[in-house]
């Protein structure tokens, strides 16, 4: 069974609602249609259900089983826009600003997660990422105990004998451009509980540079330097090292030379990449050159479960996306 297999099936033992916002986008739509077929969650797509049916139709996508609402017609709508005016007023809300942010599909979303009206919510394939997380920053907020929001990917490399079974997980490549040590270790705690939570093994976290024990001294190797010297403070119990190149942070023999005494041993299985250019670029590559499935970004420290997708996404990666989701909420 693949990774992504194995999460549907978990997904199916305890089923979760999640909201789809972009319902104009016709991988969402057919993204709705499997996850319906293979029936490991339950799907609220926001729009004019006069305006998808139709649009369903014409693309011959079956939408038979899923719960369409429309903003400016749900009785919800006044009591979302009265709950977000309440959120907000300190900011400077007005209840006739909330109304209007209530008929933006996004943010009605985020308010049925917020109300508990459903369990999370993914967006992305024709936003931003700051039109996704904007609103989950504004309603939702951080998870208690969470000092920094960040994304990762969860990448599965085919036929690979690295991380686990070739499962990996890379942070930050979607959210923070530069992170400095405190930021980095952050990022590094959070992914090793993402590792934990969907991968369901130890996480093995590397820190990744261009340096590997000092070979090389610059203000860029000093911050995962420290990055490192700070989250193993944080979590001495977590396996951990830095800072080291990436082969050998997953590659047992050059870890031994590189890294001689390296408490990975050369068995990474999460990557914490120095910053965004290095984590979009390295989350790319694998996933072009090596053929990899590619799951992200996906948030980590939002209070709720929500995630974003690349906008060069397949309806199979949306699928997958919504498994990962509903996972997330089952351990929300």
């Amino acid at each position: 069974m693949s990774f992504i297999e194995d999460i549907k099936q978990r997904a199916k033992q305890d089923i979760k609602t999640i909201v789809l916002p972009e319902s104009n986008d016709l991988r969402v739509l057919k993204a709705v249609e499997k996850i319906l077929k293979e029936g490991y969650a339950d799907i609220i797509l926001i729009g004019n259900k006069e305006k998808v049916e139709a649009f369903a139709k014409e693309n011959e996508v079956n939408l038979t089983g899923v719960k369409i609402v429309d903003p400016q017609t749900s009785e919800k709508f006044s009591f979302y826009a009265n709950e977000f005016y309440e959120l907000r007023k300190a900011k400077g809300m007005t209840l006739e600003k909330a109304k209007e942010y209530m008929k933006d599909y996004v943010y009605f979303g985020m308010m049925m997660v917020k109300e508990k009206d459903a369990d999370g919510l993914v967006s992305g394939a024709c936003h931003s990422t700051a039109d996704t997380l904007r609103p989950a920053l504004q309603i939702l907020k951080t998870a208690p105990g969470t000092k920094l929001v960040s994304a990762f990917f969860l990448m599965v490399v085919p036929n690979c004998e690295y991380g686990e079974n070739g499962a990996f997980v890379f942070g930050d490549c979607g959210l923070n451009e530069y992170p400095d040590p405190e930021a980095l270790s952050e990022i590094a705690i959070s992914s090793a509980k993402s590792f934990e939570q969907l991968v369901g093994k130890e996480p093995r976290v590397a820190m990744l540079s261009y340096s590997s024990y000092g070979s090389a001294h610059s203000p860029l190797t000093d911050k995962v330097v420290e990055a490192t010297k700070i989250l193993k403070e944080k979590m001495p119990d977590l396996v951990a090292d830095g800072e080291l190149q990436l082969d050998a942070a997953i590659i047992p023999e050059i870890a031994a030379s590189k890294a001689p005494g390296s408490p990975l041993e050369g068995k990474a299985n999460t990557l914490i990449f120095p910053d965004l250019d290095a984590g979009n670029i390295g989350y790319k590559l694998v996933q072009r050159l090596a053929k990899a499935e590619a799951y992200g970004p996906l948030c980590q420290g939002i209070a709720r479960p929500v995630n974003d997708l690349s906008r060069g996404c397949s309806a199979d990666d949306i699928a997958g996306v919504v498994a990962i989701t509903a996972v997330q909420a089952q351990n929300n």
